[in-house]
């Protein structure tokens, strides 16, 4: 926007607090003329300021979006669908957290950079505080919802755009996150505003309705409405209780219904609230109730309800070693014991998985063992590296084609790994090797759930969990155009670091059960020296290497002893590693890397054009020397 319309804009604004300009609604412009003066009286904000609205780095941005994993991965569809019921073109969604950081999107590709530039992007900052008068900072702090128009924004950089936001409120009544819908087109209609404002409010209410179903499984979860018929729908009641009657949480809905307040029911027994006897509500409980019956409550009203039952599914234990087909995986390091744990609940709840590590580090091997103590473990489990598979091929191995799509097919065609994975959890290494006009399509099924194979015309339907990896920094693959930030944010609902073998506190048992699947049976005698030896290479392999020298070791054995000389000569290295990290050049070298590291903050494209060499040849030497990033 010119100057001189900011600069005018902001003159209006001076004169509205100040009561100089007649009000033309007073209703609204009681509300904006209020958030206006906190602007000025509270947070010292200028109205023409034409700075860019804050965002916050990368790495500061997963702080944000970790603690509500959960309500992103049911708010994501939902938002999909606003975008497409509004036309697409000219609106972006947001969802951002209690402190208004935009957490994820959904927009248009193709009008990405105008949205950039009005600020509307993740990891954008629209607190009242920060940018005045707008849809996301006004519903924080009216708690209600809110729509500003044009020139109805404090700042007048924002006044190109017309905004409606909801609040979502979690099961016990805190501000969870808001959603807001930004129209960057000229001047709406009132039937456009109205419909925008309405599907903005209806949506929000889905999503916090969703949340409340699925937020607690180990509870009772009671549906309530006095129309049988809205039982299930948007305006029911929900109210969850322990097994001992003992009421937990509740919705909006099923207060006003109520007509009563949180703060006198919560913690209440049920019995307080009910004529009905509760063994006679408990004795209508079932795991997927379909079927309403009535309920009295004390003040002689009826009301119809559904009853679900507490989720009894055991959670299984997690063993320190688990069955991975034939071979094992050793999970005695307690950073892989709790990554595990955390990342096995968050798959059951459909969030997907990024398994972030070195080359060599048991990827594969780790997806594989959360599928085998999933509840998918009976169903398919499909392995794909992106960085394998050829660019010309990966497409039909990811979506299949019917046959006679092109020259080569076969003829009756070939179902593709999407389609495989079906029912169970598809693992994608290497993704950050995917190319970009595929990570297009692939980001379509995962928010569409459904996959069009090459040649066809109607998509199938898709159920799967996603688990993927990749030994390159996401964030940095993003920065340098390779990754599309929209897949990025989609892939990495959980992340879990897997550490270099070297750094693991479990070698000494993963080099047991190693040895043991290696010699297959074969009883094996190690020299004194040998393990300890082994346990001291640095090994910039990982588990990978360290398998294959076991199992050339135990090719070499003869009657099943392993010595010092075989080790030396398959490892040179190993015959005076102390020596080697002594050695003051080497010593040196790892100095200076850990101090340019920390220097360029963990950029590595710069450390490497600082040293004058290749990437590859830096996180090289940073294994050589053991050097890792921190958690």
């Amino acid at each position: 926007m010119k100057p001189a319309l900011i600069n005018a804009h902001a003159q209006q604004v001076l004169q509205a607090v100040q009561g100089s300009v007649a009000s033309h609604n007073p209703v609204a412009d009681l509300a904006i003329t209020r958030s206006w003066r906190r602007c000025l009286d509270q947070y010292r904000l200028d109205p023409a300021s034409r700075r860019a609205p804050d965002v916050v780095e990368q790495a500061r941005l997963q702080d944000h979006r970790a603690p509500l994993e959960h309500i992103i991965a049911v708010a994501h569809w939902q938002m999909n669908s606003l975008h497409q019921q509004l036309g697409r073109d000219g609106h972006v969604v947001l969802l951002t957290d209690a402190r208004g950081v935009a957490i994820d999107s959904v927009f248009n590709d193709a009008e990405r950079a105008g949205f950039q530039r009005a600020g509307l992007w993740l990891g954008s900052v629209w607190s009242e505080e920060h940018e005045g008068t707008n849809g996301v900072g006004t519903c924080l702090v009216e708690r209600q919802h809110v729509t500003i128009r044009r020139d109805e924004h404090f700042r007048g950089k924002h006044v190109g755009l017309t905004c409606s936001a909801s609040p979502i409120f979690d099961p016990s009544g805190e501000l969870l996150a808001v959603l807001n819908l930004s129209s960057v087109r000229e001047e709406q209609s009132l039937e456009q505003r109205f419909k925008a404002m309405a599907l903005t409010n209806l949506s929000a209410k889905l999503i916090e309705s969703c949340f409340f179903l699925g937020h607690d499984p180990q509870r009772y979860l009671l549906r309530f409405h006095p129309d049988a018929g809205f039982v299930g729908l948007l305006g029911e009641g929900l109210l969850s209780f322990d097994e001992n009657a003992r009421i937990c949480s509740i919705n909006d809905a099923g207060l006003e219904l109520l007509g009563l307040n949180r703060e006198a029911i919560i913690g209440q027994s049920l019995t307080l609230l009910l004529e009905t006897p509760v063994e006679q509500l408990m004795s209508h409980a079932g795991a997927q109730p379909s079927v309403c019956w009535p309920l009295r409550l004390a003040d002689g009203r009826q009301l119809y309800a559904q009853l679900r039952e507490p989720l009894r599914r055991a959670q299984p234990a997690i063993p320190a070693v688990i069955p991975v087909n034939d071979a094992r995986v050793c999970l005695e390091d307690p950073r892989l014991q709790r990554g595990f744990a955390r990342a096995l609940r968050v798959l059951e709840r459909d969030v997907p998985v990024f398994l972030q590590g070195e080359t060599g580090t048991g990827k594969e091997a780790f997806a594989a063992a959360l599928h085998r103590a999933s509840s998918r473990a009976s169903q398919p489990f499909v392995a794909i590296n992106c960085a394998a598979i050829p660019e010309t091929l990966i497409e039909s191995e990811l979506f299949g084609y019917r046959g006679g799509s092109f020259t080569g097919a076969r003829k009756e065609g070939m179902l593709g790994k999407l389609e495989q994975a079906h029912g169970g959890i598809l693992f994608l290494d290497e993704i950050a090797d995917m190319p970009l006009a595929l990570q297009t399509r692939l980001l379509r099924v995962l928010e569409e759930r459904q996959v069009v194979p090459l040649g066809a015309t109607t998509a199938r339907p898709l159920d799967i969990r996603l688990i993927s990896a990749s030994h390159q920094n996401l964030q940095n693959c993003v920065a340098e155009g390779r990754l599309r930030e929209d897949l990025f944010y989609r892939i990495g609902g959980f992340a879990v670091q897997l550490p270099a073998l070297r750094d693991r506190s479990d070698k000494g048992q993963l080099f047991d059960l190693l040895l043991r699947e290696e010699a297959a049976g074969t009883r094996i005698r190690l020299d004194a020296g040998v393990k300890e030896r082994l346990l001291k290479q640095p090994w910039p392999g990982n588990v990978r290497q360290l398998r294959t020298c076991l199992r050339t070791l135990v090719a070499l054995a003869i009657e099943g002893r392993i010595s010092l000389d075989d080790l030396h000569e398959l490892l040179p290295e190993a015959a005076d590693n102390t020596a080697i990290t002594e050695n003051p050049l080497f010593v040196s070298e790892r100095q200076t890397l850990l101090t340019l590291i920390e220097t360029e903050h963990w950029h590595i494209a710069r450390v490497a054009a600082r040293l004058g060499i290749s990437r590859n040849t830096l996180y090289r030497k940073l294994r050589q020397h053991g050097i890792t990033r921190p958690g």
